[in-house]
């Protein structure tokens, strides 16, 4: 099965196939474990988030609008949304927000001080436009490096080089 055939196998998780959904699992899991073991690398945790993120994704599929995005993406985001919960959830009491920028914050700009938004709106113009594009595409659109590199034409080596320059880039910047 090809990821071409992933919408059609949400629409059927979506009537409630349980077929379809351990389909879905078996082509989308390796890729999903992966974008929650960068957010929670306690393997343990990982896995509870795993089986949080596929029953929201069961519960979820008559959502997914292929329109707006690919089936992977889609469960990506869902799943990297669950690995950011919990390890918020676990943040040791007394670290703060202020200890360093969270970009995922920025889909909820309550959780944003309006000086923490000043400060990485003057870093990510200081980056190039492109540097500034793939940033933003990765972690506020959540795509993943795989999806940049076949969307920009280059390799995925090149898109985790570059997205780890222009985070130190920001991280110098925002801790300057």
């Amino acid at each position: 099965m090809s990821a071409e055939e992933l919408p059609d196998l949400l629409l059927a998780v979506a009537d409630g196939d349980r077929t379809a959904f351990a389909r879905f699992y078996e082509r989308t899991s390796a890729k999903l474990f992966g974008v929650v073991l960068r957010i929670l690398p306690e393997r343990a945790m990982a896995e509870d988030a795993m089986q949080e993120a596929y029953a929201k994704i069961w519960r979820n599929a008559a959502g997914f609008d292929a329109r707006r995005g690919s089936p992977i993406t889609w469960a990506a985001t869902i799943a990297r949304n669950v690995a950011i919960d919990l390890r918020r959830r676990e943040r040791p009491a007394g670290r703060t927000r202020d200890e360093d920028f969270d970009f995922d914050a920025l889909r909820d700009p309550q959780d944003v001080s309006a000086e923490q938004l000043a400060a990485l709106r003057v870093c990510l113009d200081r980056l190039d436009a492109e540097q500034r594009a793939l940033v933003l595409a990765a972690y506020l659109n959540g795509e993943s490096r795989e999806e940049l590199a076949e969307r920009l034409g280059h390799p995925t080596g090149t898109i985790k080089s570059w997205l780890h320059r222009s985070l130190a880039r920001l991280k110098g910047c925002l801790d300057g």
